[in-house]
């Protein structure tokens, strides 16, 4: 018997298996991506996504409602961030569109009140959106928890980690953050 239809197999098998390790990605998956949108920080600065981001990675600390407002500061502290000029990060409060600029005028002058802060104001990009697309699209849970997320300038989450700050999930955000670009 020929070992021929064995070596062809192989080298099939082989072929194969190069073609798609080049024409897959080898970087970390892509685990959501922010649906795209224009806001602006508390200080007035635009913010575009995606595109406008401050850095190739980015960590957004999402929240959807006042109340989670220490869960989020639990963040920050955890991961030293306003100590940490290496880290990219902003905070982003994500809110229902109320539908008419005063509406949102009148929301962002009570996170303007508990805000006070220049340097708070401009890492504060809340987004007036549809929150339930918004969690879809991004791969979220739900809102009853908030999240940590690292992104790129293309909106892709590249990590995540929900509910209280935690020292291992901070650390994979870390690693994430210290990554190379995809």
């Amino acid at each position: 018997m020929t070992p021929w239809p064995g070596i062809a197999v192989w080298l099939l098998a082989v072929s194969t298996a190069l073609l798609l390790a080049t024409a897959a990605p080898s970087e970390k998956t892509v685990m959501g991506k922010l649906p795209s949108f224009m806001a602006r920080t508390l200080n007035q600065q635009p913010i575009t996504v995606p595109g406008g981001l401050p850095a190739e990675r980015t960590l957004a600390l999402i929240a959807f409602s006042s109340t989670q407002r220490e869960h989020i500061e639990g963040w920050i502290q955890g991961l030293n961030l306003r100590a940490d000029p290496s880290i990219a990060w902003m905070r982003m409060p994500v809110i229902n569109d109320p539908g008419s600029p005063a509406a949102r005028s009148v929301i962002e002058t009570k996170l303007m009140r508990h805000y006070l802060a220049e340097s708070e104001r401009a890492r504060l990009v809340p987004v007036f959106t549809d929150r339930d697309q918004f969690i879809r699209s991004a791969g979220l849970a739900g809102t009853d928890q908030v999240y940590a997320v690292v992104i790129n300038r293309e909106g892709d989450v590249l990590a995540r980690a929900g509910g209280e700050f935690d020292a291992n999930k901070a650390s994979s955000l870390r690693e994430t953050l210290r990554q190379s670009g995809l």
